[in-house]
């Protein structure tokens, strides 16, 4: 399986590509951080950040995308930026028909070092030791926007196994309820209705018969 992972934000936005499968170490496919320009718009930044996404999913071809879950901030600016910015991300992956996997911060800190409170020197850390590389990536957006990734290869994959597993079960039991069903039927005796034997009605004898016979 391959993953982009997303670290959203509106001045740098992280992103990070790995191979690979549940119970084995990924292999890094491409990391980088994209900038946009604070001087302009926010929209324009917005738009700079789409053609950066688009790119990515073009030339890398992931199967699933990873984005962070946006979480309350007390930096109001900063929050608002960060979802505007995961939000163009989760648009491109639904223009090119891609599912999207949202982890929060807790959730990839702990796949990655076992604690969800791990700060951002732990994190590269560990992911320059899971993905064996020289050097850790810089800026921690890069780090991170691998971490997704990561993390996603590790729990969204084996729980989308799981919710498949389950899927398969439910249609099978469908299945055999359906074949009991037809079973039963089919082995049920039809019997012909029945009606009550019909009699000749009887009639009283008149008055000029009971006359002519004392």
């Amino acid at each position: 399986m391959r993953v982009l992972g997303i670290d959203p934000g509106l001045t740098r936005c992280g992103f990070g590509v790995v191979d690979g499968t549940v119970g084995r170490n990924p292999t890094l496919v491409a990391v980088d951080v994209v900038r946009t320009d604070t001087s302009l718009e926010v929209a324009h930044r917005l738009l700079r950040l789409e053609t950066a996404f688009e790119e990515w999913v073009a030339e890398h071809r992931p199967d699933v995308i990873a984005v962070e879950r946006v979480f309350s901030q007390h930096n109001v600016q900063t929050v608002m930026g960060t979802a505007q910015a995961a939000g163009v991300a989760m648009l491109v992956a639904a223009r090119h028909q891609l599912p999207v996997a949202l982890h929060t911060p807790s959730e990839v800190k702990a796949a990655i070092t076992g604690s969800g409170r791990a700060d951002k020197a732990q994190v590269g850390a560990m992911v320059t030791r899971i993905l064996r590389l020289d050097v850790t990536p810089r800026p921690a957006d890069a780090a991170d926007a691998l971490a997704l990734a990561i993390c996603h290869l590790w729990r969204g994959a084996a729980s989308d196994r799981l919710t498949q597993a389950a899927d398969n079960a439910a249609r099978l039991a469908s299945r055999q309820r359906a074949a009991y069903a037809l079973a039963r039927r089919a082995n049920t005796p039809t019997t012909a209705p029945t009606t009550a034997p019909t009699t000749a009605p009887t009639t009283a004898p008149t008055t000029a018969s009971r006359r002519a016979h004392p």
